[in-house]
């Protein structure tokens, strides 16, 4: 068993000498006046001379990356938030009983130094110690630097050993909570308000999809997490909050793979008369704001692929889409049963029931999204997949609905809303009857959602935007889980 590791047995043990000694080996506050990647960039081109004129003191704490033992004097590196520094602790400086203490040290224990700066013959900028103390015992060994953590299960399982041997995993979270800074801040300046809708609800709505049930014991009644908070943001809209948007968690009881965790964040956002032409303008005017901020432009690369964002994007209709980019002749689009024989033909699973909208959506996947590599809306899908979007006018078998792929990854999908309650009392029933037939992400009804309407909504477009996929795409990460601190993984079989 690895808690019974020789290396772990030998930490244990230096763990209690230090106790005996008197020696807290789990201290408190260390003041912390500078920060190793701070000083690294303050002093990047400053001469030795320097130092040797001017005295920098510095105190500083971290984790202990590197211990080099050369009898009288040790060299170490240190690791804070910022970046790392070298240390340099001689015997005749901190005396014979301090020094001492470095036997009892091991790569992995945080440290708090105080000391002066100076370069090393080499040109290495370090802080020669005046003190020491030993702030926390590290009981495990951290993996071994050469070898550095790459077993892709455990980096997930154990995302604290992840920040710790790779460091550009840090950058992704720190690229992360940039990208949602700007986003609070792109959308404040546009008049929007920031506001926080329930997680748990009386009736999971707002998206097609299952959602996790969870019980409240003082109620006695189950609640949904929520899948969307679309509905609440609604009911925003008609209580006169015209333009609003939310950072939201939602849970998803759905598959698990490279674009998919169940718990994962949204950027869901709504405007009072404005309809969905108007948020493609705006979408064009986000993404490219967002990689200007984090990237310095308006390219970027992903797994391997320029992609440019400048607009204006390219705009296909879906009917468009399956012609031009699926290569499905005009013909083949009109009717379900020659859809069913096209999927049929190019090997594309369907079930017997599925209509027109859906059998479409199953084609899109397979044939069209992953395709769309440079920024491309798909506009007005099948009403049928929309029971919440407003219909086209001259073809009621459409939604005023777009999807933004980039790299074939589906970042954004937005609708003008439909406010007239009676159709979407309608549009709801029929999502009943497709629940009562067997469709477990059929939206539910929302009898409160409904009466809302009825006191009136204004004309409005609404937007969700996945913030995973997102950074996925800013950070050229291939997987959603590398994006998210903590995802959903299967318990790891003990034994």
């Amino acid at each position: 068993m690895e808690e019974s590791s020789p290396l772990i047995r030998e930490r244990q043990g230096k763990l209690e000498k230090l106790r005996r000694m008197g020696i807290d080996p789990y201290g408190s506050r260390w003041e912390v006046t500078a920060l190793a990647g701070d000083l690294q960039q303050q002093y990047r081109d400053t001469a030795a001379a320097f130092f040797d004129s001017k005295a920098v003191a510095v105190s500083l704490a971290g984790r202990l990356m590197t211990l080099r033992d050369h009898g009288k004097t040790t060299f170490a590196d240190l690791k804070d938030r910022t970046g790392q520094i070298q240390i340099y602790l001689r015997e005749d400086r901190l005396g014979n009983e301090a020094y001492t203490l470095l036997k009892w040290t091991d790569i992995g224990d945080f440290l708090g130094v105080t000391g002066r700066l100076f370069r090393t013959r080499t040109g290495e900028l370090t802080v020669a110690a005046a003190e020491f103390r030993l702030l926390t015992k590290s009981l495990r060994p951290l993996p071994e630097k050469w070898h550095g953590l790459v077993d892709v299960e455990t980096r997930y399982r154990q995302r604290y050993l992840d920040l710790v041997a790779n460091p550009e995993v840090a950058t992704v979270f720190h690229r992360r909570s940039l990208l949602i800074r700007e986003v609070r801040q792109f959308f404040d300046q546009r008049g929007f308000l920031e506001v926080e809708t329930p997680m748990m609800q009386l009736v999971a709505g707002g998206a097609a999809a299952r959602p996790f049930i969870t019980h409240h014991n003082a109620l006695d009644m189950d609640l949904y997490l929520r899948i969307a908070p679309e509905l609440y943001l609604k009911r925003l809209l008609v209580g006169g909050l015209e333009r609003v948007y939310e950072i939201n968690r939602n849970f998803r009881n759905e598959g698990i793979d490279t674009r998919h965790n169940p718990e994962f964040t949204m950027l869901e956002f709504y405007q009072a008369y404005a309809d969905y032409h108007d948020l493609m303008i705006l979408t064009e005017e986000f993404l490219p704001h967002l990689c200007r901020v984090l990237l310095g432009g308006e390219e970027l690369t992903y797994q391997g692929v320029r992609i440019n964002l400048s607009p204006p994007w390219p705009r296909l209709t879906v009917v468009e889409a399956l012609r031009k980019v699926g290569g499905i002749p005009e013909e083949d689009l009109e009717g379900a049963e020659r859809l069913r024989a096209v999927a049929a033909h190019r090997g594309i699973p369907v079930q017997a029931g599925w209509g027109w909208g859906k059998l479409v959506d199953a084609l899109m996947a397979h044939l069209v999204e992953p395709h769309l590599v440079q920024p491309t809306f798909l506009l007005d899908f099948p009403l049928e997949l929309s029971p919440l979007a407003r219909s086209q006018p001259d073809d009621p078998r459409l939604a005023q609905r777009f999807e933004l792929f980039v790299a074939g990854l589906e970042l954004a999908n937005a609708y003008t809303e439909l406010n007239d309650p009676q159709e979407q009392r309608q549009r709801l029933e029929e999502q009943l009857r497709a629940r009562e037939g067997g469709d477990e992400e059929a939206h539910r009804m929302d009898e409160d959602f409904v009466r809302a309407l009825e006191y009136g909504m204004p004309p409005a477009a609404g937007e969700g935007i996945g913030i995973d996929r997102l950074v996925m795409l800013f950070a050229d990460s291939p997987s959603i889980r590398d994006v998210i601190l903590f995802p959903q993984l299967r318990p790891k079989e003990q034994g």
